[in-house]
């Protein structure tokens, strides 16, 4: 075979890729009813439909997990690790998205439950649940994990004795500009904020060291809105949201609008709130309601006030973490009691989804992440 008849087929078997609209995903699950740890799928956009390619044996409930700047590398906590919890990385094969293992460390404290890495990809940020902790990681040049660098142990109580008996770091969300990092304490009502020093991986308190929400209201997950001036944070014991507007220059918030409702008139039972990701137009919010078993879904105005547009019942139980796609057309449910995973396509003019009729079965599935490709 000539060099040119080399070259052709390479471009016309690279052009049938690009055109194939497959991506690569990756689900992270507690480590119970048979799950054999983190999940690979490829997600065909023409079809809407998600296909098995690799399951990675991981015994510590991976349950949150990240990708690294580059796309090359992935990023698990090990939330059933012990006392000391734990983190893994993984290198990510770009032709296939297959993951190899590659190390772990301590995080310092127990129960770590979200993890994500500041823009340069030097550090990653670990919210310690059971340990009421950050931990705050070097990541190393070949994308491996280095021992934590820096800690911050929080303290405190709230007025949910059976909630908020003690510290429970929630979140650690990084600033449009990396300079800040935003972590949510469920117990002591306040998103604490942080000044990043991504040469050292180190943090210190920002000016304004936090901002407090009602109390009993439980600070969970944190999300920028696309023009970096509004952000909105899940409040997980009143099933309710925070609007924020956001100093640029200090890092300081200001609150806009409190416990502003998520779930609808009609319900009555028991519920608490989870995640809360904005499309990529900056239009749409949408939280994740455990209980009710639905999407919040609420237009975003010009000053980041919140409109309801309505619920979106998500077709499985107790949905934790939800990824709408880089490209705003699709948005899949993680559902950690029914053990699956719903697609739905998303109407961009209305924000509202219907349901593609899509469920891939997944045990204890918690968190849904597309790779950079």
């Amino acid at each position: 075979m000539n060099k040119l008849l080399t070259c052709l087929l390479l471009g016309i078997s690279l052009t049938a890729q690009a055109q194939s609209g497959k991506e690569i995903m990756y689900v992270g699950t507690y480590s119970i009813r048979g799950s054999e740890g983190i999940y690979v799928f490829e997600f065909d956009r023409k079809t809407g439909t998600m296909q098995p390619i690799q399951s990675v044996s991981n015994a510590k409930s991976p349950s949150f997990l990240a990708i690294h700047p580059t796309g090359k590398y992935l990023y698990s906590v090990n939330e059933g690790a012990d006392k000391l919890g734990g983190v893994s990385s993984y290198a990510i094969d770009k032709a296939t998205g297959k993951l190899q293992f590659m190390n772990g460390q301590s995080s310092l404290g127990g129960g770590p439950c979200y993890i994500s890495i500041d823009q340069t990809g030097k550090t990653a940020f670990v919210a310690n649940y059971g340990g009421g902790s950050l931990a705050v990681l070097p990541i190393n040049t070949d994308g491996s994990l280095s021992a934590p660098s820096d800690s911050v142990q929080d303290a405190g109580t709230g007025p949910n004795t059976q909630r908020q008996d003690k510290p429970h770091v929630h979140s650690a969300t990084l600033a449009p500009d990396n300079r800040f990092v935003y972590v949510a304490d469920l117990t002591t009502d306040k998103l604490n904020i942080f000044d990043v020093n991504a040469k050292t991986s180190t943090v210190k308190p920002a000016s304004t060291p936090y901002i407090a929400v009602k109390p009993g209201s439980g600070p969970r997950h944190f999300t920028f809105h696309p023009n970096g001036k509004y952000a909105y944070l899940v409040e997980e014991l009143t099933s309710t949201v925070a609007v924020l507007s956001r100093n640029a220059k200090t890092g300081a918030l200001t609150m806009i609008e409190d416990n502003v409702k998520t779930l609808s008139d009609g319900f009555t039972g028991q519920n608490t709130s989870a995640d809360i990701h904005i499309d990529p137009s900056g239009k749409f919010l949408y939280q994740s309601n455990r209980g009710a078993n639905t999407l919040a879904i609420f237009a975003i105005g010009s000053d980041g006030k919140l409109t309801k547009v309505g619920d979106q019942p998500t077709e499985g139980k107790t949905p934790r973490n939800f990824l709408i796609d880089p490209k705003g057309d699709f948005i899949f449910v993680a559902h950690q009691d029914s053990d699956n995973i719903t697609i739905f396509k998303r109407d961009q003019k209305t924000g509202k989804l219907t349901f593609t009729g899509q469920s891939v079965k997944v045990p204890a599935a918690v968190c849904v992440i597309m790779a950079n490709r």
